[in-house]
């Protein structure tokens, strides 16, 4: 892994790019868990999650060949990111509604 330091700044960590891409690497490519990776790298399963999130490949459309198995797995992630983006839509709008209420 390139630049395994952590810079410390303000008593708070910022890691380079090069660091994220290493860390979700070893998810993507190296068959880590979540949790061994954030282990390994010494950050949190929720920082390695979000940096995964952000930086690893999406996958292939199944295409028209697919197998119904194939098929099922690209149905549930697409499910599960609908659910994604239907709850960040919903803190969007709750906190939308917040800050125009303050701001009156």
């Amino acid at each position: 892994m390139s630049d395994l330091k952590p810079k410390v700044s303000a008593g708070r960590r910022q890691y380079t790019e090069a660091f994220k891409q290493d860390a979700v690497r070893l998810v993507t490519d190296e068959s880590y868990t979540l949790t061994a990776a954030a282990k390994a790298v010494g950050v949190s399963v929720v920082t390695l999650r979000e940096w995964h999130r952000q930086r690893a490949p999406k996958p292939a459309d199944c295409g028209p060949e697919a197998t119904l198995d194939e098929l099922r797995e690209e149905n549930q992630r697409l499910r599960r990111e609908l659910r994604r983006a239907e709850m960040e839509r919903e803190i969007l709008k709750k906190a939308t509604a917040y800050f125009a209420k303050e701001s009156q």
